[in-house]
Order: C-alpha cells, then sequence, then structure tokens
C-alpha cells in the first residue's frame, strides 16, 4: 500500500506540470561521457605522476592527490548514468546503487571546494606573509587540513544517502536527482543550508585570499628576486584557474539549483517557469562534473611537474638524472 501511494505521489507530481525532457536522453549521456573519459585520463595521469615519478610531496600535492581520488570516484559512476539517461531515464541498478551515485556526485562536488580553498589559503600565506607562514606550510598541517576537510564534506553529504532514492513514473523505475516529490518540502531546506555552508562560505574565503592576494602581487611588483616571480606566477595561474572553475562550473549550477528548488517548493503550479528552471539546472548538472577535469590541470598549470619534466629530458638525453656529477681531477 505504501508503494502504491508513492507511486500515485509521483504520478500525479508529474501530471501536474507536463514536464519535455527529451533533451535529456541526448545531452546527458554525451555530456556525462566526455566527463568520464577526461576525468579518468586526466585524474589517471596525475595520480600516476605523483605516485610514482614525484619522491617529495607539497602541501599542494597533498591537496590535489586527495582533489584526484575524490574525482576518480565520482568519474567510476558515471557509466551507471549514461546507461541511465541512454535508456531513456530507466533505473535498472538499484535504490543502494543511486543512494551511491547520488552521494558520489554530492561528496566530489564540496570536497573540491574545500581542498581548493585549503590551497587557496596555502597560496594566500605564501604571497602575503612568506616569513610568518613558513611554521604553518607543512605537509603534517596539510594532511590534517585534508582529514578535517572530509570530516566536514561527509557531515554536510550525509543527508544525501536519506534523499536520494528509486520512485516510479509511467510505470518505469527512476533515481530521483534530489528526492523524491513527497520529500522536496524537507530537502528544500537542507539543499539550502548546504548552498549557503557547501559553497557560498567556501567562495567567500576563497574571494577574499585572492583579494588580498592580488593586492599584495600587485604592491610588490617590480621588486621581486627571479624565486619570488616563479611563486607570483604559480599564484596567478592558480587564482586564474580556480576563479575560472567557480565561474563556469561551480556559481552557476548552485543558482539554477537554488532557483530550481525554490520555484519546486514555491511556483510549483507555475508550469512555465518550473520548465524554465527545470532545463537551466538539468543542462548546469552534468556541466558542473567538468571540476573533476580542473584538479589535473591545477597540477600541471601550478608547477607541481617541473621535477618529472627534468627527469623525462634527462632520460630522453640517456643522462642518469639521479647519478651524481664527476669533477675532472678527483
Amino acid at each position: 500500500m505504501t508503494m502504491l501511494n508513492k507511486t500515485l505521489n509521483d504520478t500525479s507530481e508529474a501530471a501536474l506540470c507536463d514536464l519535455e525532457e527529451s533533451y535529456k536522453h541526448i545531452l546527458l549521456p554525451l555530456a556525462y561521457s566526455v566527463v568520464f573519459v577526461l576525468g579518468l585520463l586526466l585524474n589517471g595521469a596525475m595520480l600516476w605522476l605523483c605516485c610514482c615519478h614525484t619522491k617529495e610531496w607539497t602541501c599542494t600535492t597533498i591537496y590535489l592527490v586527495n582533489l584526484a581520488v575524490a574525482d576518480l570516484l565520482y568519474v567510476f559512476s558515471l557509466p551507471l548514468l549514461i546507461i541511465n539517461y541512454a535508456m531513456q531515464d530507466i533505473w535498472i541498478f538499484g535504490e543502494l546503487l543511486c543512494k551511491l551515485v547520488r552521494f558520489l556526485f554530492y561528496n566530489n562536488l564540496y570536497g573540491s571546494i574545500l581542498l581548493l580553498t585549503c590551497i587557496s589559503i596555502h597560496r594566500f600565506l605564501g604571497i602575503c606573509y612568506p616569513i610568518r607562514s613558513l611554521a604553518y606550510k607543512t605537509r603534517k598541517l596539510a594532511i590534517i587540513g585534508t582529514a578535517v576537510s572530509w570530516i566536514l564534506v561527509l557531515i554536510q553529504v550525509l543527508p544525501s544517502l536519506i534523499y536520494a532514492r528509486t520512485g516510479f513514473i509511467n510505470n518505469r523505475t527512476v533515481c530521483y536527482d534530489l528526492t523524491s516529490p513527497d520529500n522536496f518540502n524537507n530537502y528544500y531546506l537542507y539543499g539550502m543550508v548546504l548552498t549557503v555552508f557547501g559553497f557560498l562560505c567556501p567562495f567567500l574565503i576563497i574571494l577574499i585570499c585572492y583579494c588580498l592576494m592580488i593586492r599584495s602581487l600587485i604592491q610588490t611588483t617590480g621588486k621581486t628576486n627571479i624565486t619570488s616571480s616563479a611563486a607570483q606566477a604559480k599564484s596567478i595561474r592558480t587564482i586564474l584557474l580556480v576563479c575560472g572553475l567557480f565561474a563556469l562550473c561551480l556559481a552557476p549550477f548552485h543558482i539554477t539549483r537554488a532557483i530550481y528548488l525554490y520555484v519546486r517548493v514555491h511556483q510549483k503550479a507555475d508550469c512555465r517557469l518550473l520548465h524554465s528552471a527545470t532545463l537551466l539546472y538539468k543542462i548546469w548538472r552534468p556541466l558542473v562534473g567538468l571540476n573533476s577535469c580542473f584538479s589535473p590541470l591545477l597540477y600541471f598549470l601550478s608547477g607541481q611537474t617541473n621535477t618529472v619534466r627534468l627527469i623525462l629530458e634527462l632520460r630522453l638525453h640517456k643522462v642518469d638524472p639521479f647519478s651524481r656529477p664527476t669533477v675532472k681531477g678527483k
């Protein structure tokens, strides 16, 4: 009887506004396939370089390796979504895997945001307080910062395991994107809290760090040596890439999701508005997965591969990079 009531609730909700979502069956498999291939190749290459060709990990390397692991866990869940949407939004993998797929998405999303916050704070200390921050820029503290970040992420996204569930619409099993229609009012509050504490607060911290970094870089322009200039270049690349990530992926997703949640709860009788909000949100949702491709770019563009590049070049010229140079006459 409970399952029958759930089915009727889902059907009545869908019938309230007849939303045309056939675009999902083409857009989503294509978008998730691109993210799967790029994320797998880039993060796999990054982990290979870190684990096989990097002798001493820096603080940034520790953060980026954690990012890559989270990205790969999310990427490995994408084939299930690709199959689901290619089959006209029919979920055949059971409720447990439905919950796991949704959990891994949010785990990757908010784990990435917090780890990017750690990287931004690390860069901020190095640029604005280069001497005083030496005691705080240690691998031990980086590991502690990473552990604290993952604990906070788990606290934030564990409720998604409760809200994520399967249901029936038009006699077919679906894995709900957020939660079932009968539970949407409860999810609305959770979704808004997650947006504020999972996205907005870290974003403000990153924004403050980068504003102070830019001011410091402007003040020291022309007064630095070669080493300091290299550090400044790395910081500028970090600023540009992280800002690009927020502008292209993270901010649009959270804005469209907040609008979608509000319309679904407070304006769901306005079918035209609901259709527009749904379209915007569901277009940006797969695109936010591109954040799993940004971590390796941050690794490659922030100067983390200089040692590896030198080793490969020396080996290409048949020189042992770890041999000691000989001195004539000795």
